[in-house]
């Protein structure tokens, strides 16, 4: 009999207590000494300062207190009182600019640098602003200064941008999308700007509009990336790179607060743990994504309360999917999505625009999902679909279409990483497309022009196998974002297939035309071996996994099904079907956060979603 370690790598560990989960919470922290929202603030959970701000009263406020991780003490005011400032730096070099100033609330371009001991006025900014905390990255001798509102003859909307060298502020390249209000974190080379209320210069003839946009600053040029899932505007943020980044509370839309915190990975955000008290016009401290302070805000009054937003330390022993442990040296345990079956159902989502199957998928959690070309219903022309849309959890976004409409084709990757190979136009294809977030842009053919094929990977890293040129083939290439290589073929030629796996060192294909239907095969980066068998066999359903230890393959005919199953490592299990039975079914995501949408269903537009909690628990040995 083999053992744990010769299946899965590791032995089994023995532990004292428990591993923690590696995942961000909040906790109460303590008191402000004067109730605020709407200041500006610098620093970390136990080093974090603000300073400004105002009162229900509509008081402009010039206190400033610092944080120690316990308690909050007041330090020496600002020179002008104000509130909407923007706020940057640690606790004891930071810079407070701009805001509303008395009277009549006007825009301020006063800039005061925090020493440890003292406030002094230095060069002011070449703009004016306020109005959800204009937004900065930095420190007291590198800061980027950006976004806002000025109610004055320029209007409500600001994209401009502001960068400060140490001694003076220079114009940069402004932001794409004018707005106030979003939670904003970063350096002066690398920042985010999340959320927040868009508008326009229209001196305040047109709304301001929560919006879910997110922008990345590179050093020299906005980009942007993908949205958030929730709308928001007056959100407080955390982070130190355009790569990591946490955003939480603000109103959804104002007047009303918000509770929920989102997690930036660098490619797509991921609701976390929410604050204990929904809250807008929050003062936050710049801290990181690990690392960050809610203090102070606005319910239906200023408030004082505090919050921390802080991971495990490094040191701690932490919980990962499919860990099996002994706990307390006598008690076997599991953690995780991964660690045993799934315990989830299937929920209805939002609708696609643009019904349609066969198409591609990308995605690699429900809530963060791209869904691409495949087949019109007949009275829809053409039928050969190029459209692109974008998923953010709850509804689906037309955005930039691919260069070529086509169906059956190999597919795979993010929602800001995907690719597009093979197909059918008519006739088979060899172009492929890769997807940076924004664009679809040609790249080096295929080999073999083919249909009925499947993939997995990046727009830099991928494979794609089987598929059906005059009769069904076992062909395998793989891409490594400049050319496709051909590589060992599939132990059986299929098409019509399921692929699931990182890119184009490990993946699994999941059964396919012809019959048997239920043949699975492993591939390690150099040769094919066949694995345990799906439990029913079928083709054209859709599967999703980030790894091949564990996956799900969901959908398929004959007959339309709705069956899911899923792959631990070593064998299939079925688990709980779809609401819909459905073919030529569009999927992705991974074992634990998966989505189907569209296929042939009816109405063919409607989308399911998978998603299935972390839990430890004892494992039963028999």
């Amino acid at each position: 009999m083999a053992t744990y370690k010769e299946i899965k790598g590791v032995t089994v560990q023995t532990v004292d207590s428990d591993p923690v989960l590696n995942v961000g919470t909040w906790a109460s922290g303590g008191a402000l000494n004067t109730a605020r929202g709407s200041g500006g603030a610098a620093g970390v959970t136990t080093a974090g300062m603000i300073a400004g701000g105002d009162n229900p009263g509509g008081a402009y406020l010039a206190n400033h207190e610092y944080y120690n991780g316990s308690a909050w003490s007041e330090q020496t005011d600002l020179s002008t009182a104000r509130r909407y400032p923007g706020g940057g730096g640690t606790q004891t070099a930071s810079l407070i600019m701009g805001g509303a100033v008395p009277p009549g609330d006007t825009s301020s371009n006063a800039v005061e640098q925090w020493n440890g001991s003292s406030w002094t006025e230095i060069a002011e900014m070449n703009q004016g602003r306020r109005l959800g905390r204009a937004s900065t990255s930095g420190t007291t001798t590198a800061m980027l200064l950006f976004q806002g509102s000025d109610p004055g003859p320029g209007g409500l909307g600001i994209n401009n941008v502001e960068l400060w060298n140490g001694s003076s502020w220079t114009e940069v390249n402004e932001m794409n999308t004018l707005r106030e209000g979003s939670g904003s974190n970063g350096v002066s080379t690398s920042a985010i700007a999340a959320a927040g209320l868009k508008g326009d210069n229209s001196g305040g003839t047109a709304p301001f509009n929560p919006s879910n946009v997110v922008e990345s600053w590179n050093g020299s040029s906005w980009t942007e990336v993908s949205e958030v899932n929730t709308s928001r505007s007056y959100t407080g943020g955390g982070g130190t790179s355009n790569t990591s980044a946490v955003i939480f509370g603000g109103g959804q839309p104002v007047p009303s607060n918000g509770v929920k915190t989102e997690q930036w990975d660098g490619s797509s955000w991921t609701e976390v743990n929410d604050l204990a008290e929904g809250v807008n016009c929050l003062v936050t401290g710049s801290g990181s994504a690990t690392d960050a302070l809610k203090a102070g805000g606005s319910t239906t009054v200023a408030v004082t309360t505090t919050e921390e937003w802080n991971f495990p330390p490094t040191d701690s022993a932490v919980l990962v999917e499919g860990s099996i442990f002994l706990s307390g040296g006598t008690t076997l345990k599991g953690f995780g999505k991964a660690a045993g079956i799934p315990a989830a159902t299937w929920a209805s989502g939002g609708a696609v625009n643009s019904g349609r199957n066969q198409g591609g998928a990308s995605g690699t959690v429900n809530t963060a999902t791209l869904f691409f070309g495949g087949i019109e219903p007949p009275s829809v022309s053409p039928r050969y679909s190029a459209k692109t849309e974008k998923y953010n959890g709850s509804s689906w976004t037309e955005v930039n279409d691919m260069n070529t409409g086509r169906q059956a084709f190999a597919s795979g990757g993010t929602q800001t990483s995907a690719f597009a190979a093979g197909g059918d136009t008519p006739p088979n294809t060899a172009e492929a497309e890769t997807w940076n977030g924004t664009s679809w842009t040609t790249v080096a053919e295929i080999n073999t022009a083919r249909r009925f094929t499947q993939g997995n990977g990046t727009n830099t890293n991928a494979i794609m196998a089987g598929g059906y040129t005059t009769t069904y083939v076992a062909n395998v290439e793989t891409w490594d974002g400049s050319a496709w290589s051909e590589t060992t073929d599939l132990n059986t030629a299929r098409g019509y297939n399921g692929m699931i796996g990182p890119g184009a060192t490990d993946s699994l294909c999941i059964t396919g035309e012809p019959s048997p239907r239920d043949k699975v095969e492993k591939w390690d980066g150099s040769s094919w071996t066949e694995v345990a068998e799906i439990n029913t066999a079928r083709a054209q359903g859709a599967a999703a996994g980030i790894d091949t230890s564990s996956a799900l393959y969901f959908g398929g005919e004959p007959p339309d099904s709705a069956k899911n199953e899923f792959w631990n490592g070593s064998s299939w299990t079925e688990i709980n079907d779809m609401s819909t039975a459905r073919t030529a079914v569009n999927g992705a995501g991974s074992s634990v956060s998966a989505f189907a949408t569209a296929g042939n269903a009816s109405p063919n537009t409607q989308t399911e979603e998978f998603t299935a909690d972390a839990t430890l628990s004892t494992v039963t040995v028999s």
